[in-house]
């Protein structure tokens, strides 16, 4: 501490899991576009946009850092001849990859992350459960996060693995709406210190949503937030998360031509939005108005959120494999 003071305090930072003052500043905000990016390509600019600004971010994929946009540009890869680069070639090791993040977090003084398609899942799922058990801070960067990975089929296509994550204690599940969502979701990821937190990821291009490029964050960290309302009381609420959120706003459009009035919530997170106050929630989705849920996934839990009364759109089955647009 006498004789490199400055090194001292970043050590005594790193190990305190306490973020630099004004890194958030960094995060890019993304203007309204109807053709977009993937949210695994926002999330890419994300990373590399704070990565020098926060040294303590190492990590990397298995073995699929060019398709889920892990890489920090900036470093080399780590290695015994290399340890000072911060992008870790893990290899086609789904289960290793998480237990090795979760010794790099026990450890400390590092924020490990690491990456796959989001239908690898359940090769990580013993890890991810004791990282949360254990409520250490690794962050999963899940891309190719439901049926639109299309032509891969059934096989790569996560159906039931975004309800299974969620039904993990303690693990945070952040599924992003647009880029902006995107770079929210990072945010409230490094700033949780109390657990793991997953973020799902699409690998289709999805539009930059209006609204969004205005502060997102503090909606993204009550886990939902209204994005776009009705002229007068709302009829119908719809609620969606990740690419169906963009499906969703396009239906509102629909409705209006029908003389419906529908409210917008976007809900990334239901770990997040479960923690908000009672008050907030039916803010949101007020008594006595249907609800609809749309997510490419397994309906399962929904109900929590639409009611009894409520409905859910969602993806029961396996086995189509056809271009994404088409499957969808």
């Amino acid at each position: 501490q006498q004789q490199y003071p400055d090194l001292a305090r970043e050590w005594a930072r790193r190990l305190g899991r306490r973020l630099p003052e004004g890194w958030e500043a960094l995060l890019p905000v993304f203007e309204e576009d109807s053709k977009g990016m993937a949210t695994r390509a926002a999330s890419g600019k994300v990373l590399n946009a704070i990565a020098d600004e926060l040294p303590e971010l190492v990590g990397g994929s298995a073995d699929l850092a060019p398709s889920c946009k892990t890489l920090i540009i900036t470093s080399g890869d780590l290695s015994a001849d290399t340890p000072g680069e911060r992008n870790l070639r893990f290899g086609i090791r789904e289960h290793g990859m998480t237990a090795i993040l979760n010794g790099m977090s026990l450890h400390g003084g590092v924020r490990p992350y690491g990456s796959t398609f989001l239908v690898f899942a359940d090769y990580m799922r013993p890890s991810i459960r004791l990282a949360a058990l254990m409520e250490q801070p690794v962050i999963y960067v899940f891309t190719h996060d439901s049926i639109w990975v299309g032509e891969d089929g059934p096989t790569h296509q996560p159906v039931e693995q975004l309800a299974s994550l969620r039904a993990i204690p303690q693990l945070v599940v952040i599924r992003p709406a647009d880029a902006n969502e995107t770079a929210a979701a990072w945010q409230v990821a490094l700033e949780n210190t109390e657990g793991p937190t997953a973020l799902i990821l699409s690998r289709q291009s999805l539009p930059v949503l209006p609204g969004t490029s205005k502060p997102t964050v503090s909606g993204v960290r009550r886990g939902a937030y209204l994005l776009e309302d009705a002229d007068g009381e709302p009829e119908l609420v719809l609620i969606a998360t990740g690419s169906e959120v963009a499906l969703a706003h396009g239906a509102l459009a629909l409705l209006r031509e029908e003389g419906i009035g529908a409210r917008l919530v976007s809900m990334p997170s239901w770990e997040l939005f479960r923690s908000q106050p009672g008050s907030y929630r039916s803010e949101l989705h007020p008594d006595g108005i249907p609800r609809l849920a749309v997510e490419a996934g397994v309906p399962l839990g929904w109900w929590e959120w639409v009611g009894a009364e409520g409905a859910v759109i969602g993806i029961d089955g396996f086995g189509a494999s056809a271009p994404g647009k088409l499957v969808a």
